[in-house]
């Protein structure tokens, strides 16, 4: 195999494109990584170099391919006199159709073992996160945080309900979403009667001046849950 003046960015991508032929048939597993690799063209070394976890990167690298797609087609989608909340099932619903549904699968299952399941929670976070930036999320205090880790269950819920789905055109899927987003409204909205009664007002006046001192950080420290590390970009 010739792999010289082989850029690494494309070996990856070319390694990701020949892996999805296997998955459904092996999974991300060490099997569908050498296959990928020898159809590709790219040396066991040089594969293994791209991605030392294997067909895991290859896994991740395929989550991170879906949120891009889901950024492009939002960016083409018409958002225009929508709700917010609209607009955030629009971007989840998006970033579900970015993907096939058997592959899929067959990463939440490969993210679900023990020493996966910190990879895996990253990219949900990670997704949250490409959600709402697209959406043009401007906050930059506590609410950064408990955005993306509400959007976080709210995605995975959907993604679990999404891979049992057998209704036509997904649309138990998009009422379980709903309904789903719905909930998170009622929470926001009881959360706000109770900054504004009078005595709860009081009473948590200490705490919610301790939280407002809370940034949403800059700079993507190493430790931010959906941090993409240089490994995951090469």
């Amino acid at each position: 195999m010739e792999n010289k003046g082989l850029d690494i960015a494309h070996a990856k991508e070319r390694l990701l494109d020949a892996a999805l032929g296997h998955v459904t048939f092996d999974g991300w597993s060490e099997t569908t990584f050498r296959a990928a690799a020898e159809e590709a063209g790219v040396a066991p070394e040089l594969a293994r170099l791209i991605c030392p976890r294997g067909a895991l990167d290859l896994a991740v690298g395929y989550h991170m391919w879906g949120d891009a797609a889901m950024r492009d087609r939002l960016k083409e989608a018409d958002l225009a006199g929508q709700r917010f909340r609209d607009r955030v099932a629009r971007a989840v619903r998006l970033r579900l159709e970015a993907g096939d549904r058997e592959i899929v699968r067959r990463g939440a299952a490969l993210f679900a073992l023990p020493q996966n399941a910190p990879a895996g929670a990253s990219l949900v976070w990670g997704t949250a996160d490409a959600i709402w930036t697209a959406l043009g999320d401007t906050s930059d205090d506590i609410n950064w945080y408990s955005k993306r880790a509400t959007l976080s269950a709210v995605y995975s819920a959907v993604v679990l309900f999404w891979l049992g789905d057998e209704s036509e055109g997904n649309a138990a899927t998009w009422e379980f979403l709903d309904r789903r987003i719905e909930d998170v409204m009622r929470i926001e909205k009881f959360k706000a009667q109770m900054r504004d009664a009078p005595v709860l007002g009081r009473v948590l006046e200490g705490p919610l001046r301790v939280l407002g001192r809370i940034r949403a950080p800059s700079g993507a420290p190493d430790d931010l849950p959906g941090r993409v590390t240089d490994e995951e970009k090469a």
